[in-house]
C-alpha cells in the first residue's frame, strides 16, 4: 500500500539524514491521485525547509517516487509513478483483511476496551462511547499497537447475564392486545427508543455503523426508521451496497467469460462483534472480515494480466484504497473511529460512481478490463475496513 509504503520510505530518508523517527509522517492528500503531501520535517530539526530538501533528495532515488517537492516552511509534496498507483488494487486483492494493516503505532500499548455489548447500553450516548472505545483498540491493534489485558476487576460485564448469549438476537415481540389484530411486520418503535430496540428493527450492522460514524459531543440521528432505509443516502447502508455492488461486478464479469462458474453465495457468518479471527498481518485478538477462501475469480481469471487505469474515476478509487492503512493509524490515533468510517463512506460513493459507469463490470466491459482488478479491489477493501468496525461485508443485499 503505497501510504503504508511511503510512512516506511519517509523513515528511511531521516534516518539517512541522521534523525530520529519521528511520531508520523503527517500524510495528507495533496490534491490528486497518486500526489501525498508530508509534515514530517517540521518536527524534525530546528530549520524544516533544510531538512524537507534533505529527505526529498533521499526519496527522490525510490524508484516508485516520480517527483519529490518542498514547498512552504518545509512540506514535502510527493508524486509516486503511475505505475506504482496502479498497483494499487493488486496489492489490495493480495493483501485481503491485511489491506488495513501496518506498524504505525508499533510500540504503542493501549489499555485493552471494556467487555460487553455497546448495543445494549440504555442510552445512545453510552452506546456511542462503549463502542467507540472497543473500535479505538480494534483499530490500533490493525495499525501494530499492543492491546493491554484488563485484570480481572476491570472487566465490565453486562448488567444481565442473559444479554452476554446473544447480542445481536432481537428481543421477542409482545403479542398484541387482546382484540387487535397481529400484524405481519413489526411496527418501528419510536425514534427516542433505546440502541438495543432499534437494533432489534433495524439490525445490527445498521446500528453499529450510525453509531461508529457519530461524531463525540454532536447530535445525529437515531430514529430506528431512518437508519434502517434502505437508500444510499443512508450511511449506515451506503458503504454496505457499495461492497454488494463491488461484488455484483466481479461476478457478472466472472460469468460472462465463458464457462467460468457463477459465483457462488457466501455462507451465513454471525455478527462479526460476536467472536475474534486472527489473520495473517493482524495481531492476535483483532477482530477480522470473515475470510472463506473464496475469492470468486477462476484460476485463469486470478492470473488475467488487468489493464492500467484508464479514467479520472479510476484513478481516484486507486488513489482512495491507497490511504486504507493510513487511515486506520490516524483515526486510532486520535481515538476517533468516526473519521475512519467517513473515510469508509467516501470510498463507498467512489467505488459506487466508479462501477456504475458505462465501462465497468456489468456495464459491457470488454473481457480483460482492468475494472475487473478494480471491483475486486474495492470489494476486499471495503470489506476489510467494513470488519474493522465490526459490521458484515454482505455480497448481496
Amino acid at each position: 500500500m503505497i501510504t503504508r509504503d511511503l510512512r516506511h520510505a519517509i523513515d528511511r530518508a531521516a534516518a539517512a539524514a541522521g534523525f530520529d523517527p519521528a511520531a508520523g509522517p503527517g500524510l495528507r492528500t495533496a490534491g490528486a491521485p497518486g500526489r501525498y503531501a508530508a509534515s514530517v520535517a517540521l518536527a524534525l530539526g530546528p530549520c524544516p525547509r533544510e531538512t524537507a530538501e534533505t529527505l526529498a533528495g533521499t526519496l527522490t532515488q525510490e524508484p516508485w517516487i516520480e517527483t519529490v517537492d518542498v514547498t512552504g516552511p518545509g512540506y514535502l509534496t510527493i508524486t509516486v509513478t503511475p505505475e506504482a498507483l496502479a498497483a494499487v488494487a493488486d496489492n489490495v486483492i493480495a493483501a485481503g483483511p491485511a489491506s488495513v494493516t501496518s506498524d504505525a503505532l508499533a510500540g504503542v500499548t493501549v489499555p485493552a476496551a471494556p467487555l460487553g455489548d455497546p448495543l445494549a447500553a440504555p442510552t445512545w450516548e453510552e452506546a456511542r462511547t462503549a463502542l467507540a472505545a472497543q473500535l479505538t483498540v480494534r483499530l490500533a491493534a490493525a495499525a501494530g499497537a499492543t492491546v493491554a489485558d484488563f485484570s480481572a476487576s476491570e472487566r465490565i460485564r453486562p448488567a444481565h447475564p442473559a444479554q452476554a448469549s446473544s447480542p445481536a438476537a432481537p428481543e421477542a415481540v409482545p403479542p398484541p392486545p387482546a382484540g387487535r389484530p397481529r400484524s405481519s411486520h413489526r411496527e418501528a418503535p419510536p425514534g427516542g427508543t433505546s440502541p438495543r430496540e432499534a437494533t432489534a428493527f433495524a439490525g445490527r450492522d445498521a446500528v453499529t455503523f450510525t453509531l461508529a460514524r457519530a461524531i463525540p459531543g454532536k447530535p445525529f440521528a437515531h430514529d430506528p426508521q431512518i437508519i434502517a432505509r434502505r437508500v444510499v443516502g443512508n450511511p449506515a447502508y451506503a458503504v454496505r451496497y457499495a461492497h454488494a455492488r463491488a461484488a455484483s461486478g466481479v461476478r457478472w464479469a466472472v460469468t460472462t467469460r465463458g464457462g467460468d462458474p457463477p459465483y457462488p453465495p457466501l455462507p451465513r457468518q454471525p455478527g462479526p462483534m460476536a467472536e475474534t479471527a486472527v489473520v495473517s498481518g493482524l495481531p492476535a485478538g483483532t477482530v477480522a472480515p470473515r475470510d472463506t477462501g473464496d475469492t470468486g475469480i477462476p484460476p485463469r481469471e486470478a492470473t488475467a494480466r488487468p489493464c492500467p487505469p484508464a479514467d479520472p474515476g479510476e484513478l481516484a478509487l486507486l488513489d482512495a484504497l491507497s490511504w486504507l492503512p493510513e487511515r486506520v493509524a490516524t483515526a486510532a490515533r486520535r481515538g476517533r473511529p468516526d473519521e475512519f468510517a467517513r473515510y469508509l463512506e467516501d470510498l463507498a460513493s467512489v467505488t459506487v460512481d466508479v462501477l456504475s459507469s458505462a465501462s465497468h463490470p456489468g456495464k459491457g466491459a470488454a473481457p480483460g478490463s482492468g475494472r475487473l482488478t478494480l471491483a475486486q479491489a474495492a470489494r476486499t477493501g471495503l470489506a476489510a475496513g467494513l470488519g474493522l468496525l465490526g459490521v458484515s461485508a454482505p455480497e448481496r443485499l
